[in-house]
């Protein structure tokens, strides 16, 4: 009988398979270095791309910013020339007021009202006079609030009867008032 040792060439093959092994693994783990570099690289130019983006973002949000402080002082200007245009048609409406308001007491004053002072304050006009009775000072008050219309309102402050010596130890009874009356704007004003 032959007798054949088998042990060595087991042996052989299981180193050959060992080695063949090791060149698997190594093989496998060059491709995974290969695979996970592509990788990365693929990501790094990923996130150079949206580098670049955001730059171009803050740009364009740097160049927006610079707008909106244009548009800021421009609209800062606007209100501004609007506030002068608005009391520059103030003062023009309110340059014919006297004119106004002098015309309007002459028209609405009945006879036997004298007026010793006018004095205005905004929009409120107060009256003081005397009156050869309290009826005309009542006809007065009617003639603002119904006939009038640049004066309106009429408030009625004070009424005192007096007796105002006239000469020759004559004497009359005579009504001393003040009054309060607004005033309004005419279509012309408001104009």
């Amino acid at each position: 009988m032959i007798l054949i040792n088998l042990l060595p060439h087991r042996e052989a093959a299981k180193k050959k398979r060992k080695e063949l092994f090791i060149v698997h693994v190594a093989v496998a783990a060059v491709l995974g270095c290969v695979v996970a570099g592509l990788v990365q690289l693929w990501f790094q130019s990923r996130v150079d791309e949206q580098l670049a983006r955001n730059q171009q973002l803050e740009q364009a949000n740097q160049q927006l910013d610079k707008e909106i402080k244009d548009i800021a002082s421009l609209r800062a200007e606007i209100e501004a020339l609007k506030a002068r245009q608005s009391a520059v048609e103030d003062l023009q409406s309110d340059r014919n007021t006297p004119v106004h308001l002098m015309g309007e007491l002459v028209a609405q004053i009945p006879d036997g009202v004298y007026l010793q002072s006018v004095k205005q304050e905004g929009r409120t006009v107060q009256l003081t006079g005397t009156a050869q009775s309290q009826e005309r000072v009542s006809e007065l008050l009617r003639n603002f609030s119904s006939k009038s219309q640049f004066l309106n309102q009429p408030e009625l402050v004070e009424i005192v009867s007096n007796v105002q010596a006239l000469g020759n130890k004559e004497q009359r009874r005579v009504a001393t008032f003040t009054m309060r009356v607004q005033l309004t704007k005419t279509q012309t004003d408001t104009k």
